[in-house]
């Protein structure tokens, strides 16, 4: 009986926010943190992932943890997640999250390694439109509740 390939037995990696980090040559830019999902879809393992793009297993770790890593833990958990094993909450706390990070993550936007036969081709982004509709949100109850209408709304 074959075997089912290793890979298939886990999640695409979704898109995700990148980890924002200062810029360095060689530190965790959001072309490696893709790459690193990417090479755990195929993998499985985090120490081989590490070492293909570059890094630690342990940077790759601090990295997780790091403040402002919700979306790329996320992603994470989702490729190691075997599939229909149920759907992976997120646990972010919107009411937490200020306006300078939603005002971030709406201009950075949402990034997701492109895989084409178990190789790595590009990244694709998409905009974040869940952090500029809670912009705007925040944006508008700011303003107050008359505000932009017109008397007898």
């Amino acid at each position: 009986m074959p075997r089912t390939p290793v890979h298939q037995c886990r999640r695409r990696p979704p898109f995700f926010s990148p980890v924002p980090l200062r810029s360095r040559r060689d530190g965790w830019s959001a072309e490696r943190q893709c790459a690193f999902l990417a090479h755990l879809y195929l993998t499985g393992s985090v120490s081989a992932a590490a070492r293909a793009v570059g890094m630690s297993r342990e940077s790759a770790h601090r990295l997780r943890k790091r403040e402002g890593a919700v979306s790329f833990a996320h992603a994470w958990d989702v490729v190691l997640t075997p599939p229909g094993k149920g759907r992976i909450a997120q646990k972010v706390d919107w009411r937490k999250v200020t306006v300078a990070e939603l005002s971030r993550r709406m201009e950075d936007g949402l990034v997701a390694p492109a895989m084409h036969r178990g190789r790595i081709t590009g990244i694709r982004r998409k905009a974040d439109n869940s952090a500029l509709l809670r912009l705007l949100r925040r944006l508008d109850a700011a303003q107050g509740p008359a505000a932009g209408r017109e008397p007898g709304w």
